[in-house]
């Protein structure tokens, strides 16, 4: 990848070649924009200060979403900061948890921008937000010795290993993301785990379950801030971008259906089962007050899997936060 410093127009695939530099325009921070009132949503902030990503991943919204593929980062931390500082004041008895990825991955591009670093130690200065930086690298080396204070999560999102050589083209393998956790949690970060989307593939009971062994190998459980599952959706009108941009996928052989969301997933009695299985490994290792929660699925679907559902998006959130400040002592 190569810095650009012009901002003209450029395709989804073309834009993953070259990287802008570019200052904050308009607002940043704000809420997931898969928030939808009949799915119990997690209730996350992000903060779009990436945008574009440099891996190839045939299921990613991106090429469906963006109208300006060019990859960018917003290269003013001090003036997304303020952004963060002023709308986290207006509340500040509530811890704000705020990601980066929800337009790109976080870390990917750190080696060229030092973003990352540079907000890990911006939120270590504050005291009721903590920041999430998901990634599919395994680029955390220039992260390890940041003052992180505890404000920052390194979460991961994980694939059985047929889906991250088929369908993930450009991320780092599995191995070589277990080993990067290993490293994370060494330096005392909380790590994240996002079985998501989880991907119906021959084998996929195996798959599954081959790689909650190899995360816990690494991992221990008293280091876990959240764990979520999720499973393959996407707007209807990128069936078509995904077969032209990905013509050697199966993504868009399975049978799916279509949620109130304007998103196909697959039939309900496949989720359940391949829920069930993924979380039936999980318990084997995790700590029985492990937060462990469904993304963008109805509240049946959690009665089914896990045996339970939040009352709303918001007490979702009170938990995320106890979450983090049984695991930290957050001040």
């Amino acid at each position: 990848m190569t810095f650009n410093m012009n901002t003209k127009t450029i395709n989804f695939k073309d834009g993953k070649k070259e990287l802008q530099p570019v200052p904050k325009r308009g607002e940043s921070m704000g809420v997931c924009a898969t928030f939808n009132r009949k799915y119990l949503c997690c209730n996350v902030h992000v903060l779009r200060s990436v945008h574009n990503c440099p891996f190839e991943c045939s299921y990613c919204f991106l090429q469906n979403y963006l109208t300006d593929g060019a990859t960018k980062t917003v290269d003013d931390i001090d003036d997304l900061m303020r952004e963060v500082k002023e709308k986290i004041g207006r509340e500040p008895d509530r811890l704000f948890r705020i990601g980066t990825w929800e337009l790109g991955d976080s870390l990917a591009l750190e080696k060229l921008t030092g973003q990352a670093r540079r907000l890990i130690e911006e939120f270590a200065r504050l005291n009721n937000a903590v920041l999430e930086l998901k990634t599919k690298s395994d680029s955390v080396d220039l992260i390890l010795d940041a003052k992180h204070r505890g404000r920052t999560v390194v979460s991961w999102s994980l694939n059985a290993e047929y889906v991250i050589d088929h369908e993930e083209r450009g991320t780092a393998s599995l191995q070589r993301r277990l080993e990067a956790m290993g490293k994370v949690q060494e330096a005392g970060y909380l790590i994240g785990l996002h079985f998501d989307p989880m991907i119906f593939h021959a084998g996929w009971e195996d798959g599954y379950g081959q790689l909650v062994q190899q995360v816990f190998e690494t991992v221990t459980p008293d280091r876990l801030a959240w764990i979520s599952m999720g499973s393959l959706r996407f707007n209807p009108e990128m069936k078509k971008k995904i077969e032209n941009n990905y013509p050697d996928s199966r993504l868009t052989c399975a049978e799916m259906v279509l949620g109130d969301d304007n998103k196909v997933r697959y039939v309900k009695p496949l989720r359940v089962e391949m829920y069930r299985l993924l979380y039936s490994k999980l318990k084997k290792y995790i700590l029985p007050e492990s937060l462990v929660y469904l993304c963008m699925e109805r509240w049946d679907m959690w009665d089914k899997v896990l045996g339970w559902h939040p009352d709303s998006a918001e007490t979702l959130d009170i938990l995320f936060a106890e979450s983090v400040q049984s695991r930290l002592n957050l001040d």
